[in-house]
């Protein structure tokens, strides 16, 4: 019996190890890729690097998506973190883009050259 507890401390070890950490990762990988393979044109998507974009084209291996009026990129299927099922969690009235903010104001003044 002295032989077998070593061995029964590594056993249980790894089970934990398998159900905290290996098998909700596989969940969640399982998860996003069902909802990167139910993407359909006109959808709202949350790229994994945070950029909001409407769908406008799906491919097996890519998305056109566009970021802005007129303005659309090409991303792998895989970039996409989440689909934005909801119109209240993305605000379609965001401030012009082509009016800046006080924030981002900016003062300019002539130097001479030298």
């Amino acid at each position: 019996m002295k032989e077998i507890a070593p061995l029964l401390w590594i056993v249980a070890i790894v089970a934990i190890f398998w159900l905290l950490i290996i098998r909700p990762a596989q969940r969640r990988q399982r998860e996003i890729s069902q909802v990167q393979a139910s993407i359909v044109p006109g959808e709202t998507v949350v790229l994994t690097s945070g950029i909001f974009a409407t769908v406008s084209e799906v491919d097996d291996a890519f998305l056109m998506l566009e970021v802005a009026p007129g303005v659309v990129i090409k991303v792998a299927r895989a970039a996409v973190g989440s689909v934005v099922r909801s119109e209240d969690a993305f605000d379609e009235e965001a401030p012009d883009a082509a009016e800046p903010t006080d924030s981002e104001t900016f003062e300019t003044t002539d130097t001479e050259e030298r």
